[in-house]
């Protein structure tokens, strides 16, 4: 399969030869299928979530959105610390600290039930998207930090491809099983699931090979920030397109009597999925500024399909081209993230990096909601549209800007 190849960057010239191709995709596999697994916390929840605060607890477009959006917010203000947590202590421990604090973000989901429909059941779910926040963090930059240790920085891109499969994987898995669970057990179903789940992931990662911490000292989050937020800036800016299929899309579906959302999310998914196994070679190959240019144009495209939508059809595909274009654009700005971040810091850099998603998607929601609330939830997909076209001027500086010595930035 092409995405197995490990071709060698120019900028990488003179590294140590690499194990054979294939070893990239076993040495990867246990950590996706665990974080696979934890991921399905979060995919469950996605087409039940906001029908539940809208329907049940009686909450607007803006507070669906702002709630929604918190687990972004608290996921952003631990990214430092678990990047820190990564290279100084190890990646294994930032993987599986995160996978309890998952589990215990589907107890208070659980708890919140207890409350019936006051406003202690919206604080109550409000914590528990604040611990999901913090779980993220640590398992998405302590599994792309671990899978570099694993597989070497040469194969940046495939780590990050693998673990985008891994975690987009389980948005598609999950939307469809959280809706069959709420239809049977409803949402103390998705809660007990949530609680549950992450302790499968635990159960998968206990047994892999640790891998030895970075550095002996906190490399200092700002001067690795200073290193890698132009590749963030794209990264923020193309994530506009998922962030406004995960937040309103099932109120889209709603809102003009298509039905469940989750054959959206289901088309994203696999469509995402489909890209990184098919392409997800080509950051590393390429370079990774020159793949954005590529795939930020299929991704704006899917988003004004899905604004012009007549037809749950249609949307459906405006989501897999969402999902395909965007697919390519993590790995993308993250290859140029890596190659500017200093060898020593590479976990504070992945946090550094991912933190401009937390950005994006945290502002994402409330933003949407108030447009939602204004002009109606289609129009949330017109203003995606323009926002992931700014980060193709993104990919068009990183391609005109010399890559500086990451030790010059230690």
């Amino acid at each position: 399969m092409s995405s197995f190849r490990s071709p060698h960057s120019p900028h990488s010239a003179g590294a140590p030869a690499v194990a054979p191709p294939v070893n990239v995709f076993l040495r990867l596999l246990p950590l996706t299928l665990a974080v696979f697994t934890g991921f399905l916390t979060i995919g469950m929840p996605l087409s039940v979530l906001p029908l539940h605060l809208s329907q049940h607890l009686g909450m607007g477009a803006l507070g669906v959105g702002a709630l929604i959006g918190s687990q972004f917010g608290a996921a952003l203000l631990s990214r430092a610390w678990a990047g820190a947590l990564v290279d100084t202590r190890g990646a294994k421990r930032a993987v599986v600290s995160g996978l309890l604090i998952a589990a215990a973000s589907g107890l208070a989901y659980l708890v919140s039930l207890a409350f019936g429909e006051g406003s202690a059941a919206i604080w109550t779910l409000l914590v528990g998207r604040l611990l999901l926040g913090c779980a993220e963090s640590l398992v998405v930059t302590g599994s792309l930090g671990w899978g570099v240790g694993l597989v070497g920085p040469q194969n940046a891109g495939k780590v990050m491809a693998w673990i985008g499969i891994a975690m987009y994987g389980a948005y598609a898995a999950g939307a469809p099983a959280g809706v069959a669970v709420d239809t049977r057990w409803g949402f103390t179903g998705i809660a007990v699931a949530t609680a549950l789940i992450p302790l499968v992931a635990l159960a998968i990662v206990a047994g892999l090979r640790a891998t030895r911490p970075a550095a002996q000292r906190r490399t200092p989050f700002y001067k690795v920030l200073g290193a890698v937020w132009v590749p963030g800036l794209g990264l923020a800016l193309s994530s506009v397109g998922f962030g406004v299929i995960t937040t309103f899309g099932a109120l889209l579906f709603n809102a003009r009597g298509w039905g469940s959302a989750a054959v959206a999310f289901t088309a994203f998914g696999l469509s995402f999925i489909g890209a990184r196994l098919f392409f997800g070679h080509l950051p590393d190959k390429l370079g990774g500024a020159r793949v954005a240019q590529a795939c930020v144009v299929v991704e704006v495209l899917g988003q004004l399909l899905i604004w012009g939508a007549d037809s749950a059809t249609v949307a459906a595909a405006g989501a897999a081209l969402t999902g395909f274009g965007y697919s390519l654009a993590f790995p993308a700005f993250g290859v140029e993230a890596v190659r500017r971040a200093p060898p020593q810091a590479r976990g504070v850099a992945m946090g550094a990096y991912v933190a401009f998603l937390d950005i994006s998607l945290g502002l994402t929601g409330p933003v949407a909601g108030l447009i939602a609330g204004a002009s109606g939830v289609g129009m949330v997909y017109l203003a995606g549209a323009a926002m992931v076209a700014l980060s193709l001027a993104v990919a068009l500086v990183l391609r005109r800007r010399p890559i500086q010595a990451a030790s010059a930035q230690a």
